[in-house]
This record gives structure tokens, C-alpha cells and sequence, in this order.
């Protein structure tokens, strides 16, 4: 049905069976024609999500050969460096010889269990050798594969494989049991060297639109979205002549979690590259340790750091990535004092500076960082080879450069969509005018405007989808979350801090005489940590505003009050207490610090956590651990702890405390 006597917009397909919604008073692109229905916008995505839903899930018939896929850039490498290590960790090392091997059986073994082209494939493994073999076997059964995050609770893991539309579901032997009850998918257990040693047959080829991998961001109506990436997205990423140029001789740090996309640089950019991908403990657990000792100790040559990792460490460590000759972060907005740190410490390396959402196959640009990029923020550079980037008004036409505009992203690292929701799919993901017939436009979200020089500068965001500690974070999700708990009647999720510390804050209605303590657990358990609000504020009732609608501007100033004038506090007044209670302004950005103030409660994080005890145990010549530092994290409890491994009594009076 359409109600073209009031329409705004239309339907619109291309050749490839893509819908889209385009205004009525533009033309339609090349590669796009009308597909018979005019109306509102809203109508518009209504029915595309209809047609969507209705039509088969088919994957697309392959072509003889992989021309274009990530299994003819692995086939190619394992030609050209067949004896090359591919991949280790502290166990196993994996030749491309052998690594083609393993996931040669196991795809064997998969499809022998019914396994069909266009499939979906998760995998919940524990670090090391085995996701890449599970990868590189489920695309040569001819599926795509849905890497899970092990450090997730049990309940989300199932959402996610729900959401995913896996048809099975490999994982290891000891986290079998996470998995228990699966109503959708079948468990398969894998350990490194089951199944390898495979049978002579026929292989399963794959083609450049075929689906190759599903990762998942945060949703704003409180269900996370799939993100389909087809082999053709991650080739162009894996080959791009725009990104520093690895080598068979690099070594890759691979520290990111399984289930994000930086994943797909420390691998497809490897493999392409015919280098190693060293397997490297999780980013909190290196910056707890030594971080730049296992660098060098593992020789690695070349790392995609998270940007609040880069950060900090580029501040507070610089030293650490003297090693690397490639040092990339990409994630979030980069801090120019943190660049000029490092760089005048002597970092001799190329630092990179990637920007790009999951659906546009992890970057979409680079920009290399200098000494001139020290004055205001730090680019995101120009576009990856073949990438369009244009900045649009409300209208979809391009602004001036020097004006604002939302930043949409054209070519071929442009994802399928969101698996399951073709209505969605096709308002994010739009006809793109500027390309290649029937190609489309991702409209990220994020404000960018382009300087004279041409490099594009990240603004901000044109919705409520907010970026903390580098995640993207939609605050409905957390918000949906809490709401599910007896205690709470009514939540709101904000971001408080900024830059770099910013973090998210619950401001809780809460029934009777309820606390924070069970809440805080539910939330841990339900959601990964950084979901999880660094801050609990209990609020008598839920703010308004003239339009019956929740009042943001003064859930804000709430946050701002409680971070900076809690009327119950005591202020710090022996010199341990002053000497910490410095660390934590300047760590936290705070400008008050009181005895019953918690570090995490006040915006801290782990990560800040870990840089206080580096500070302590320098500074203080106070030996105190990990773990001491994040379980006691009120300042007086952490005061007396220092004190009471130096000797050390409090010079103020007990009575200064009542």
C-alpha cells in the first residue's frame, strides 16, 4: 500500500535485491530503481522491513574459484609462505602450512554435520590458536562466523547466538557448560588439534557477497544489532595500500577481544601480509603487568592498541611501544597530549590514527600522526583506498568544507546490513549517489567536518549512541537491562566526565529502602563490564520536562553535582590521604576527593585503576597489587592499606572523622 498523495520518500532496490528509501525531490541514484511504494520516511521503513523479512535467506551461488574472498588472500599466503609461522600462542605455533591444514579437517568435520553454505557459525574459545582455525574453517564450509566475547555472562551469550541466527555453535570442551540449553543451535566442542588431518575432497568455494562474518554492536532499542560483513568488506580492509604496509617479517600483537573489529586487522591484515599473529594477554591484563617487557619479549613488531589504552599509556609509559614499528589505535578520540608524549619520548615507529564503525569493515580512514597534529584534535585522516566519505547536510547533500555534516561512508567496506531487521538495515544503510551504481552509503552517526587540507576531524554524534572507554555504548540497552530488576522503578542512563573520562551513570528510582549492592551485581552478570555504570545515583523521583519527557539537561546536572559536591564528605588530611587523594583528581578528573569517596563510583576504571597503582608503588615506594588497588577502592579503606604496609599512623585525630 502506498499513500504517495503525501509522500516525502520512496522505496527503492538495486540490482543486488538492496532496499533503500530516498527522497521523493532527488533523483533516484544509478543502480536504483523504484520498487513501488511512496510515502512517509517511517512507511517507507515499514515496508521495507516487510518485504525484507518475507524474502529467503539464500546465500548467493558461488563462482568457480574465490576470486575476491578471504580464502583466495589465505590460499594465496600459504603459497607464497607456506613454512612462515601464522599464528601461536604460548602452547602452539602454527605454520600457514599447518594453520591450512587444521582448518581444512575441522571444515571438513563441520560440514559432515550438515553444515550448508550460508550458514551462521559461533564460536566461544578461550585466547590462543583455535578461533583462527575455527574461522578459516567455518568460512571454507561456506558459512559465516560469529565470534562470542568469553568474558560475556552466560545469558548474553545465548541472546547473542539467538540474534545471530547460528545454526551451531563450537566451543571448548571446558566452556561447554556455559552453553547448556541452547534452543537454537547445536554444541560442537573443538580443542587445538582435534581433527587435523583432513581427507582429500572437493572444497566449498565462496564468492566476494557472500556473508563472512557477524559481529555485534549495541542497539538503541535495547537489543544489540548483527552486523553482516561479506568477504568482499574485509578483503578491501586486508589489502587497503592505505594502511601501513605489514610484512612477512612482522610479528602482530593480538591483544583485542574475539568479538570486536580490531580482531580483523590483527588478522586478515596479517594474513594478508604473510605475517604472525602472536597471541598476547587482554589489553587490562598487559598494563597490570609489564607491558613493555612482553613486547619485546615477544618480539612484536606491529599492534592496534585501543585508543583509552593508547591514551594512558602513551602519558604515562610512552616507553612502551619503542619496540613496535607499526603502532595503530583506532576506537575512540585520540588525545594530542598523549600523541606528543609519545612522540617526544622517541617513538621512531609509525603512529596511526583508524577511524571506522563495524560496519564499514573497522576503518574507513587513516591518518598518519605527526608533530604538527598536536594543536586541537587529532585527524581521522582521508579515506582508505576505494572508500568514499561524505559529509551531508538533513537533505543528503554535501556541505562546505568546514562545515558540520554526518559523516556516511561509501564503497566496497560497506556491510550487508543488520542480520535480521531489513527495516533498520535500510535506514542506515542508504542509495549511494556518489559511487558506484546501486551502491550504498552507511550513515554513521557521527559528526565530522573536512578542513581546507582535506582531512576530516571527528565532532560528535547526531543521536544518543555515546562512546565509552572506547565501546560503543547505546545508554537504552543499559537502561533496558536495569529496568529487569525488582528493585528499580524507574532509570536513566548518562554519560558523565569527558573526553577520555567519560562514563556512564545510573540515576535510580528505587523502591522502599532498596540498595545499590545487589543491583550493581545484577548488572555485572547480565552485561559485559563496560556496559556496566561506573556510577549509581538513587533520585526520589524521574525528572520531566515540559513535554512529559525525561528532562536530560538536569539528569546531567545531577551527575555533575553528585561528582563534585557530596555533601557528606571528609576531606583527606594526613599526607597519605592528600598524596592519593592528588592521584585521583588528576586520574579522574575530579576537582574534590573525599575519605568515603569510591574510585569507581567517582568515573574510575580499571584501566585508571591500574595506572594509580603504578603511581603508589613509584611515587610512594609502596609495593601494592592489582587486585588490592580494585578491591579497595574507598580512599580511606585505600589510605590504611598503604599505611599499613609502610608502618605509618594517621596524624590526624580518630575524632576528625565523626
Amino acid at each position: 500500500m502506498s499513500d504517495s498523495g503525501s509522500a516525502s520518500h520512496a522505496l527503492v532496490e538495486n540490482t543486488e535485491g538492496d532496499l533503500g528509501v530516498w527522497p521523493v525531490t532527488r533523483p533516484v541514484p544509478p543502480g536504483w530503481r523504484p520498487a513501488g511504494h511512496q510515502g512517509s520516511h517511517t512507511s517507507c521503513l515499514t515496508e521495507a522491513d516487510r518485504r525484507g523479512r518475507e524474502r529467503p535467506a539464500d546465500a548467493p551461488t558461488p563462482p568457480e574459484g574465490d576470486a575476491g574472498t578471504l580464502l583466495e588472500l589465505f590460499r594465496r599466503t600459504v603459497e607464497n609462505h607456506p613454512a612462515r609461522p601464522a599464528v601461536s600462542d604460548r602452547e602452539h605455533t602454527y605454520t600457514y602450512t599447518a594453520l591450512n591444514r587444521h582448518s581444512d579437517g575441522l571444515a571438513q568435520a563441520l560440514l559432515a554435520r550438515g553444515v550448508r553454505p550460508g550458514d551462521h557459525i559461533a564460536y566461544l574459545l578461550p585466547r590462543g590458536v583455535a578461533p583462527f582455525v575455527v574461522l578459516l574453517a567455518t568460512l571454507k564450509a561456506g558459512a559465516a562466523y560469529v565470534p562470542l566475547d568469553p568474558t560475556a555472562p552466560d545469558d548474553r551469550l545465548r541472546l547473542l547466538i539467538d540474534h545471530s541466527g547460528a545454526t551451531t555453535v563450537i566451543t571448548h570442551p571446558e566452556m561447554a557448560g556455559r552453553l547448556d540449553g541452547l534452543a537454537t543451535a547445536r554444541l560442537m566442542e573443538y580443542a587445538p588439534g582435534d581433527h587435523a588431518d583432513p581427507k582429500p575432497g572437493p572444497a566449498t568455494a565462496a564468492a566476494p557477497r557472500q556473508g563472512a562474518s557477524v559481529l555485534f554492536t549495541s542497539g538503541s532499542t535495547g537489543v544489540p544489532k548483527a552486523v553482516l560483513l561479506e568477504h568482499r568488506n574485509l578483503v578491501q580492509f586486508a589489502e587497503n595500500p592505505a594502511l601501513p604496509a605489514l610484512t612477512p617479517q612482522d610479528r602482530i600483537g593480538h591483544v583485542s577481544n574475539l568479538a570486536f573489529d580490531a580482531f580483523h586487522w590483527e588478522t586478515w591484515c596479517a594474513f594478508a601480509a604473510g605475517a604472525e599473529v602472536v597471541t598476547l594477554p587482554t589489553m587490562p591484563d598487559l598494563i597490570g603487568g609489564d607491558m613493555r617487557r612482553e613486547l619485546k619479549q615477544r618480539r612484536i613488531t606491529a599492534m592496534l592498541v585501543p585508543t583509552l589504552a593508547f591514551n594512558h599509556l602513551a602519558h604515562e609509559q610512552p616507553e612502551t611501544f619503542s619496540s613496535l614499528r607499526i603502532l595503530a589505535t583506532g576506537g575512540d578520540v585520540v588525545s594530542p597530549g598523549a600523541c606528543r608524549d609519545l612522540l617526544a619520548a622517541g617513538f621512531a615507529g609509525q603512529l596511526v590514527n583508524l577511524y571506522g564503525p563495524t560496519e564499514a569493515a573497522t576503518a574507513c580512514s587513516a591518518h598518519p600522526v605527526t608533530d604538527t597534529d598536536h594543536h586541537g584534535s587529532v585527524p581521522i585522516g582521508r579515506a582508505l583506498e576505494g572508500i568514499g566519505l561524505h559529509i551531508l547536510d538533513e537533505t543528503l547533500t554535501e556541505v562546505a568544507p568546514g562545515s558540520v555534516g554526518q559523516l556516511h561512508i561509501g564503497g566496497p567496506g560497506v556491510a550487508r546490513g543488520y542480520h535480521g531487521r531489513p527495516g533498520l538495515t535500510a535506514e542506515r544503510f542508504l542509495p549511494d549517489p556518489h559511487g558506484a551504481p546501486g551502491g550504498r552509503l552507511y550513515a554513521t552517526g557521527d559528526l565530522a567536518v573536512r578542513g581546507e587540507d582535506g582531512l576530516l576531524r571527528y565532532v560528535g554524534r547526531t543521536d544518543d549512541q555515546v562512546k565509552v572507554r572506547g565501546y560503543r555504548i547505546e545508554p537504552r540497552e543499559v537502561e533496558r537491562e536495569l529496568a529487569r530488576h525488582h528493585q528499580v522503578r524507574d532509570v536513566a542512563v548518562v554519560v558523565g566526565g569527558e573526553g577520555v573520562d567519560r562514563y556512564l551513570a545510573a540515576l535510580v528510582v528505587l523502591y522502599g529502602d532498596s540498595s545499590f549492592a545487589a543491583l550493581r551485581e545484577a548488572a555485572a552478570s547480565s552485561m559485559p563490564d563496560y556496559m556496566v555504570p561506573s556510577a549509581f545515583i538513587s533520585i526520589p523521583e524521574m525528572p520531566s520536562n515540559d513535554r512529559g519527557k525525561r528532562d536530560l539537561a538536569r539528569l546531567r546536572e545531577i551527575v555533575t553535582d553528585h561528582q563534585k559536591h557530596r555533601a557528606d564528605r571528609v576531606a583527606p588530611s594526613d599526607p597519605v590521604e592528600i598524596r592519593l587523594a592528588d592521584f585521583w583528581k588528576d586520574l579522574i578528573s575530579v576537582d574534590e576527593v573525599g575519605l568515603t569517596d569510591d574510585f569507581f563510583a567517582l568515573g574510575g576504571n580499571s584501566l585508571q585503576a591500574f595506572r594509580l597503582r603504578r603511581r603508589i608503588v613509584k611515587e610512594l615506594g609502596v609495593e601494592v597489587s592489582n587486585r588490592e588497588i580494585l578491591v579497595t577502592s574507598e580512599l580511606g579503606a585505600l589510605a590504611d592499606l598503604v599505611r599499613s604496609k609502610t608502618g605509618l599512623v594517621p596524624s590526624r585525630k580518630e575524632d576528625d572523622l565523626v
